[in-house]
């Protein structure tokens, strides 16, 4: 599985997460509102008693419809309808000071359905979603007829009126769900995208690279040819330009390695090895050189053996750059290596006493290409590649690089890798 199909997965299992808590946390709304519309529902049945237990204008106006009297001298149907729509606004007024707000009907009955009244705005009863709550009257009424009468509040759909009281919680935690969703697609798209292009602008400098080896080793060529005739003036400029050949040949193979290694074409194996010989010819063809070109140089390598898993090469190159980088960036160098065993890692640290790197800088100087802004005018010539490619060599070795540096003071650079034991 390759790190996009990772990612992808990982974002998916996110959000289906999220919705699960989301619909757990629903379902945990829904019953509180349940809960709470039963404790509103039984205030209000108790209120609903209440008015319809003493004799009062509704109560009156319902035993007329009843008893079939002509006190109003109306016809039954018009008692009855009279009934009940003054009955629904009464309910609907309890329910409402109750905080029950939603479409409602009711059903007024005895046992034997002699007696029956019904809301205006009747419910299909044979509805699955159709919940009752019956209540059995006392007083007046009751009393009147002699016969137990039952009073049936119906609410049709509970649940989406139990979402709308929801819809404070449940809308925001959409709508930030999708939020995260469509940030989380962009981050991953513009991560994708810089990548793409990273990896196209990689491809174009190893083939533009490629093709300046063979220019660059006919000029060699050339010149070594040149200097087997050459009079002693001519020998100086040949020199010269074999110097800058080669300078030119180590930055283009510094490129290729670096693009290899960032595009894992080149395999890149780690063995478990003693690297206290390969730190000690290094330190030593760097004195030699130091002696040479008259500049100061100490090492210190303490214990006997530093067993690591490295790829020799690669590390031996980081150090390399460390201690040219500590060369070329100092006005007269005094450059000092020290190794040591520090609990379970080997550190190596390299200080010189060069220009040192501000604060600000220290957090870009390990990127690709980066260097130092000094103007339009560069001291010391380079492309920003040194520090980039000994960062890669670090991770591929599962240690470390860590800079102390002060403008004007010296920078100490300190690599940890980790120490393997038997």
């Amino acid at each position: 599985m390759n790190k996009r199909q990772l990612y992808i997965g990982v974002l998916v299992i996110s959000v289906l997460g999220l919705f699960i808590v989301q619909y757990q946390y629903l379902r945990i709304g829904l019953n509180l509102a349940k809960v709470q519309f039963d404790r509103k529902i039984a205030y209000a049945i108790e209120d609903i008693r209440a008015d319809l237990y003493v004799e009062n204008q509704l109560t009156f106006l319902m035993a007329q419809s009843f008893t079939h009297d002509d006190y109003f001298r109306l016809s039954n149907d018009s008692l009855i309808d009279a009934s009940s729509h003054f009955l629904y606004d009464y309910i609907k007024n309890d329910l409402v000071s109750n905080g029950i707000e939603t479409d409602f009907s009711y059903r007024l009955y005895t046992r034997d359905s002699v007696i029956s009244l019904e809301a205006p705005n009747m419910l299909d009863e044979n509805n699955d979603q159709l919940v009752r709550y019956p209540m059995l009257l006392e007083g007046f009424l009751p009393e009147l007829v002699e016969k137990p009468i039952i009073l049936e509040l119906q609410f049709h759909d509970l649940n989406t009126y139990f979402l709308s009281q929801l819809n404070g919680l449940t809308l925001p935690s959409l709508i930030f769900i999708i939020a995260i969703i469509l940030v989380i697609i962009w981050i991953l798209r513009s991560f994708y995208w810089q990548r793409n292009v990273i990896t196209t602008t990689n491809d174009f400098i190893n083939n533009f690279t490629h093709e300046l080896k063979t220019p660059v080793f006919s000029i060699g060529l050339a010149t070594k040819l040149l200097e087997e005739r050459a009079t002693p003036e001519q020998h100086t400029v040949l020199k010269m330009m074999r110097e800058q050949v080669e300078r030119m040949k180590k930055h283009i193979d510094k490129v290729l390695e670096l693009g290899n290694l960032e595009s894992r074409k080149k395999l890149f194996e780690l063995e478990e090895q003693d690297v206290y010989p390969l730190l000690k010819k290094s330190c030593e063809d760097f004195e030699t050189m130091a002696r040479v070109e008259n500049f100061q140089f100490t090492y210190e390598l303490k214990g006997a053996e530093y067993i690591v898993k490295a790829e020799k090469f690669h590390l031996e190159n980081a150090i390399s750059n460390i201690l040219d980088n500590a060369k070329k960036y100092s006005e007269a160098p005094e450059i000092a290596l020290r190794a040591e065993k520090i609990g379970k890692h080997l550190q190596i640290c390299i200080k010189d006493n060069g220009m040192g790197i501000s604060a600000k800088q220290q957090q870009h100087i390990f990127k690709k290409f980066y260097r130092v802004p000094n103007g339009n005018l560069h001291r010391v010539k380079g492309y920003g590649l040194g520090l980039s490619y000994v960062s890669e060599i670090m991770k591929r070795h599962k240690g470390r690089i860590e800079m102390d540096s002060f403008e004007n003071q010296g920078t100490t650079i300190c690599l940890t890798l980790p120490l393997r034991y038997e």
